[in-house]
């Protein structure tokens, strides 16, 4: 959230950001075994970004594009992890192999 204030992002679009980052953040822990976030601010002036890349060791996922799908699940959730995350964000990039786990990139503007 501190970076998102730094950027001079409104509240609603913190709050939007947070929640993203949070369930992509709950899906490392349930289906990667864990992870790390790590944030950065990009950009200058009125250009300014955040970033948050979220990488876990688990499985990978197999098909990225139907697991951005609405209501696609491996597990019980209602299949709206990722493809809600992307809604609120700039930028949502998936990287995923079963030999180095998934990464999921995160941008989101001030504006």
């Amino acid at each position: 959230m501190k970076a998102m204030t730094s950027i001079g992002a409104s509240a609603i679009k913190r709050t939007k950001f947070v929640t993203a980052v949070s369930e992509i953040a709950r899906n490392a822990i349930i289906y990667g075994g864990g992870g790390v976030i790590s944030f950065a601010t990009v950009g200058n002036g009125s250009f300014r970004h955040v970033v948050a890349t979220c990488s876990d060791r688990g499985p990978g996922i197999d098909d990225i594009k139907q697991a951005l799908t609405d209501g696609f699940t491996t597990g019980n959730g209602l299949g709206l992890g990722l493809s809600g995350a992307r809604r609120p964000l700039d930028r949502l990039e998936v990287e995923s192999s079963r030999e180095s786990g998934t990464t999921v990139i995160m941008e989101c503007a001030a504006r």
